[in-house]
């Protein structure tokens, strides 16, 4: 046999071997490729996607005074390192870490910000600065550390924020009118750069675009802000022109609603732009809140891309994008929402854990209105861990559960939770379950990985976008 054509039998084999393996791990290669991006200024190389893509989307981080000096920082060394182009709003003018951060509330008409009192907090922002506002505390929550820190929201900072939607679009689209997608994150939001690239690599960027997961409020479907969502160019330019004909009636929209992003998806059906529902993708939770087999719309969660997380603390976004960085230094396939479980979340559980709040709250059994019941582990169970345990294990489908003076709570749903230092919750988990669990929804997993159109791509974009060797 010729040299030649040996050689070319073996490096087939070699490419055939990858395919079947890819398969029947149900993973693929994404259409990026990585590289170390040290600058003279970096101490440790990481990995970014170098994609053409990624020069033409702007990144839009919305905030508030309130919050913007304790959950900025950790964006700029993670979520944002890799971004190109990305402007923060907020409802005030003040520079973090030498980033501009601008007050996007200038957008609004001067007789709402004037006669509404959700805007009691902005003016004193506007008069007097931080001056007799709460000091702001370093976040530590994570899945590992305490529970919730991300949801002390301020009530002033919490009524002014709705009525940033409708203007950081207009703004948005001046910071870069050329850009093709314009993405929107909030503070507590951890967006997965790598895989969103790959995402709307899929789109037509020429049309009007609106991506998000959805909620409805009333009869208004909307892409939740704190999942991130996504509009296309000719998208804003709809909205833009949609809203600027329409100020006041969109304004008296937002009076009535307790929420921005539903003021939104309000001017974006007016314009004709129906919501590309992106679950599960985008998500509204934590990794450490997030039940891995919830379904909506028919689809699944485990075994897709994963893209965004919210109510995320500063500390979990640290976390997550150390996971990322390893995982794309690892591997060469699209990480998933199944691998964030396996290898972040699995590790983190025992049969025991003390101090540490799984969030079990399907049933909860105590002395008062249990301790006369018929079943023997339901009377018993409020007495201790281990009668907890015992009553979890007697019920097939309860996969977790919780102790808490004299209270024993079960959930059939798997969940991580928090930890709670110097507190007396303690929780546990069915090992085996929790593993016979994670199987059955891996063998759901086909070869799909994303909910989009999957229009014509350039062909040379793909070229630029494989992963070099």
């Amino acid at each position: 046999m010729p040299f030649r054509t040996l050689l070319c039998r073996l490096l087939f084999c070699a490419i055939f071997s990858v395919s079947i393996i890819n398969i029947f791990t149900k993973a693929s290669s994404p259409s990026l490729r990585f590289r170390n991006a040290p600058s003279a200024s970096e101490v440790n190389n990481f990995i970014c996607p170098q994609s053409q893509l990624a020069d033409d989307i702007l990144v839009v981080l919305r905030t508030g005074a309130t919050e913007s000096r304790e959950k900025l920082p950790v964006h700029f060394r993670t979520t944002l390192r890799c971004v190109p182009h990305f402007v923060v709003l907020s409802d005030l003018d003040e520079v973090i870490e030498g980033v501009q951060v601008h007050n996007v509330l200038e957008g609004v008409s001067e007789a709402t910000k004037r006669d509404h009192e959700d805007f009691k907090l902005y003016h004193h922002l506007q008069k007097y600065g931080r001056k007799g506002l709460p000091e702001q505390k370093v976040v530590t929550a994570m899945s590992g550390s305490s529970k919730g820190d991300y949801m002390q929201t301020d009530k002033d900072g919490w009524k002014l924020d709705k009525w940033k939607f409708l203007p950081m679009i207009d703004e948005a689209y001046k910071k870069k009118p050329d850009a093709l997608w314009y993405v929107f994150i909030e503070a507590d939001t951890y967006l997965g750069w790598n895989n969103l690239l790959d995402y709307l690599g899929k789109f037509d960027a020429s049309k009007p675009y609106y991506i998000g997961k959805h909620l409805y409020i009333n009869d208004v479907e909307f892409g939740y802000g704190g999942a991130g969502f996504v509009l296309s160019n000719p998208a804003m330019l709809k909205v833009v022109d949609q809203r600027s004909t329409r100020v006041s009636e969109y304004e008296d929209f937002t009076k009535t609603h307790w929420v921005g992003d539903c003021a939104l998806g309000k001017v974006l059906e007016d314009a004709k732009i129906p919501l590309h529902r992106a679950f599960p993708h985008f998500q509204g939770d934590s990794p450490a809140s997030l039940n891995p087999a919830i379904e909506k719309i028919d689809r699944d969660l485990w075994c897709y891309p994963s893209i965004s997380y919210h109510h995320v603390s500063p500390a979990e976004i640290e976390e997550l994008w150390a996971f990322e960085q390893d995982w794309y230094d690892r591997h060469d396939i699209t990480l998933r929402h199944r691998d964030i479980f396996m290898e972040l979340v699995r590790p983190k559980i025992e049969s025991s854990v003390l101090a540490w709040d799984n969030m079990s709250a399907d049933k909860e059994y105590n002395a008062h209105d249990h301790s006369t019941s018929d079943d023997a582990f339901e009377r018993n169970a409020w007495k201790s861990f281990d009668h907890c345990r015992a009553l979890c294990d007697d019920q097939t489908d309860c996969i977790q559960f919780s102790f808490d003076a004299g209270s024993c709570s079960t959930s059939t749903k798997f969940t991580l939770g928090y930890a709670k230092p110097g507190e007396r919750i303690r929780s546990g988990w069915m090992l085996d379950r929790v593993d016979d669990l994670f199987r059955l929804l891996e063998e759901k997993c086909g070869i799909k990985d994303w909910f989009a159109p999957d229009e014509p791509v350039n062909n040379e974009l793909k070229m630029r976008r494989k992963r070099k060797v």
